[in-house]
């Protein structure tokens, strides 16, 4: 049995605490949907306004803001990603440096956002060369997406350590 522990107030009293007994099943089953539920809202599934999860938005637009465009010379992926956990995703490299490879391979994406230059995985499953091996830039239908930003049509807030918007 798992015991849930909700604060009451009786009379003016100090808050006390009123013990919930719930079967542990019951519990697991709410908790673990609950955090499921919010992990796939937040992170897992695409927004429906451009496509993109979070950590591809964030990818692209540290890109744009560092003038990573078409013409422009390639840069080390791994700068890039330094750049992305720096300013805005703490959450690890590996988990970025999938994301923008991903968006480097023309086999896993109609239209590519970024133009790598380097081994990024085969459709067979072969894994992208480590971060210090290959380079990027933004693809021209990446800037398409990013070219009227200064626009402030997107509501801004403000990143995990509220440095930058």
């Amino acid at each position: 049995m798992a015991i849930k522990k909700q604060p009451t107030e009786e009379r003016g009293e100090e808050r006390k605490e009123r013990i919930e007994t719930r079967a542990i099943v019951d519990e697991m089953r709410e908790s673990y949907l609950d955090y499921a539920m919010s992990v796939i809202v937040s992170r897992a599934l695409p927004d429906v306004r451009d496509g993109l999860k979070p950590v591809q938005r964030r990818i692209l637009w540290a890109m744009w803001s560092d003038g990573l465009t078409h013409s422009a010379r390639f840069r080390k992926s791994a700068n890039v990603v330094g750049v992305v956990l720096g300013r805005y995703h703490p959450h690890g490299d590996s988990s970025v440096y999938e994301a923008l490879a991903r968006m480097a391979q023309d086999f896993s994406l109609r239209y590519p956002l970024i133009k790598g230059q380097g081994n990024w995985g085969s459709i067979d499953g072969d894994s992208p060369a480590a971060m210090r091996y290959t380079e990027c830039r933004l693809t021209k239908i990446a800037e398409e997406l990013l070219i009227d930003i200064e626009k402030e049509t997107v509501d801004w807030r403000p990143n995990y350590d509220d440095t930058r918007t």
